[in-house]
């Protein structure tokens, strides 16, 4: 078995995570987001509220996954976003993942995770569902900065 370890992501993390979050963009429709970033874009999301948890295997970050506010969303429910670099899913990287942040999400106060997940990524699908997150509406023909157009399937997570 894997030995995953699961710790709170620091900002001098950032260029690894990047690492791994570009080559997501790059390989396409795991993530709403279509253009590459930086580590300084990375360091400014950190900064802001929410929580940042990482797993590393054998001290190489292999995953990560943020929760926070959302203007859209109740205070009481908080927005997820997961990332598991390629090639890697399928070992409990994103379980491990999961219990930290619950953890996290109870601490701050949050009674919801609110996951929007691409209609067309069975993945994202797949581990939410996998998780307990029940689908609560849809998101139909939205036009990405890319200008493709994308159905999105909302779920939730009750704590």
């Amino acid at each position: 078995m894997t030995q995953i370890d699961v710790r709170k992501a620091q900002s001098f993390d950032a260029g690894a995570m990047v690492s791994l979050l570009n080559d997501i963009i790059a390989a396409g429709g795991m993530t709403a987001l279509t253009t590459s970033v930086t580590s300084a874009d990375l360091r400014d999301w950190m900064h802001e509220s929410g929580a940042w948890h990482l797993a590393e295997v054998g001290g190489d970050i292999c995953g990560f996954q943020w929760i926070g506010p959302h203007v859209d969303l109740a205070p009481d429910t908080c927005d997820i976003a997961t990332f598991v670099a390629l090639g890697q899913h399928g070992i409990g990287i994103g379980s491990a993942l999961f219990r930290a942040t619950c953890a996290a999400a109870r601490t701050l106060g949050y009674r919801r995770i609110n996951a929007v997940i691409h209609a067309d990524n069975g993945g994202g699908l797949a581990y939410y569902r996998s998780r307990g997150f029940e689908t609560v509406g849809h998101l139909k023909n939205l036009t990405l900065p890319d200008g493709r157009t994308v159905n999105k399937v909302i779920t939730t997570y009750r704590l």
